[in-house]
């Protein structure tokens, strides 16, 4: 219970900000689309990155590996279950879902280029921070994870 309490608080200072007052500070003026594809688009990323974001920050690290999604609360174990058989990160594809669904709604150019730099900040904080330390965790059992499973695109 302590896990998805901090989870819970996690979520929304440090993915409430990157994927919800950020973009929505940068889309400016802009009104949302109305009645077009690229609306009913950005609505669906939208959807399905908060599905993704929330499956796996709750059930991936909180329940499951005993931990959160935070650097400084770790989990307790290496979770390969749920949305992490098919990509290493689901997560962070979680909170660019959204970040490019708004993008999408809100016409934003702005929030596109926050979108292409979020990914590449998420990209070297997982090279150079992430994998050695999982590496470090957990040994042969992320290097054979790592092996079959993919970094960005998923594999099924």
């Amino acid at each position: 219970m302590r896990s998805v309490l901090k989870t819970l608080l996690f979520t929304v200072v440090v993915p409430g900000t990157v994927a919800g007052w950020v973009p929505w500070t940068l889309r400016g003026n802009s009104p949302a689309t109305a009645n077009s594809a690229l609306c009913w688009t950005g609505v669906l990323l939208i959807a399905i990155g908060v599905a993704i974001y929330l499956h796996t920050a709750f059930w991936g690290f909180a329940l499951r590996g005993h931990g959160t999604p935070a650097p400084i609360a770790p989990t307790k174990k290496l979770v390969v279950e749920g949305l992490h058989r098919y990509v290493r990160n689901p997560m962070y594809i979680g909170v660019l879902s959204i970040v490019i669904g708004q993008a999408l709604l809100f016409k934003s150019i702005s929030v596109a280029r926050y979108a292409a730099i979020l990914w590449l900040a998420f990209h070297l904080f997982v090279l150079f921070y992430e994998e050695p330390t999982l590496q470090r965790q957990f040994g042969s059992e992320y290097d054979e994870y790592r092996g079959r499973v993919p970094r960005w695109l998923p594999r099924f």
